[in-house]
């Protein structure tokens, strides 16, 4: 059987095609304004790609931010539990794993099964999210993919104290106006998300291995940062951006 999982978050919309546990087809477009309209798109052209029609799937699964505006979703199902049935598929070995959305962050402890057993969530504020990262690298006028990257050439992290979004935009352009470097700064607004995540993991109780799931784990100056603050690996995959919505596909097969 054929099964569909949507993962509609605050700035992408991710769906996975699973046959039994194989990956079929897989599809990423922005957002947008309108979050139903944005699964009707990524149905659309994920059918395409895959060369099949909408009766050809027996299950879709829905979630993340805007699940519950896909209303030709059979179940829409909590982001927690679909990052968790994900990372589990790819990795069985992991325990805690962090996802930082655009706008919320999290941080999820799986039991031995793979089952959510704990999880800490952060959606009170912008700082220390994806749009918190999209913000800082407008304000650093460096595209998002190579936000990561340079902040790995920093040899003197600035020192960023804000925890703001808006304050800490302001704070990072009289760093600018001194004349740090970019990839101090970068370094300093990596470290400043990654003591914020660690704040959550260390309330939560973290339990070696650790990955990171979600569009933020492409982020490789980020795993860096979270490397350093946890004192511990933070593995991902490639398919990390995937994983909740390859976790709303697996319940849509039964697992």
């Amino acid at each position: 059987m054929l099964s569909l999982g949507i993962d509609i978050g605050s700035l992408t919309a991710k769906g996975v095609l699973l046959e039994g546990t194989d990956i079929v087809e897989k599809h990423l477009i922005p957002v947008g304004y309108n979050s139903k309209k944005a699964g009707e798109k990524l149905l659309d052209e994920l059918l395409q790609k895959a060369g099949i029609k909408r009766e050809d799937i027996g299950k879709i699964v829905s979630t993340g931010y805007g699940r519950n505006s896909i209303d030709f979703a059979d179940r829409a199902v909590t982001e927690i539990i679909c990052h968790g049935k994900g990372i589990h598929f790819q990795m069985p070995h992991i325990r805690t794993i962090i996802d930082i959305g655009g706008q919320d962050s999290k941080v999820i402890v799986l039991d031995k099964s793979g089952n959510v057993a704990n999880f800490v969530m952060n959606d009170k504020c912008a700082a220390g999210t994806g749009r918190f990262l999209d913000v800082m690298a407008r304000a650093m006028e460096t595209e998002i993919h190579e936000f990561g990257v340079l902040s790995l050439q920093s040899k003197n992290p600035s020192k960023i104290s804000s925890v703001c979004t808006v304050f800490a935009e302001s704070e990072i352009i009289s760093l600018v106006a001194k004349g740090e470097n970019r990839e101090d700064i970068t370094s300093g607004i990596h470290l400043s998300i990654a003591r914020r995540i660690a704040s959550m993991v260390k309330r939560l109780g973290m339990i070696p291995p650790v990955a990171m799931s979600g569009g933020v784990a492409l982020n490789v100056g980020l795993v860096d940062a979270l490397e350093q603050i946890l004192d511990t690996k933070i593995e991902t995959t490639p398919f990390s951006q995937y994983s909740g919505a390859l976790g709303a596909a697996l319940l849509g097969q039964g697992a």
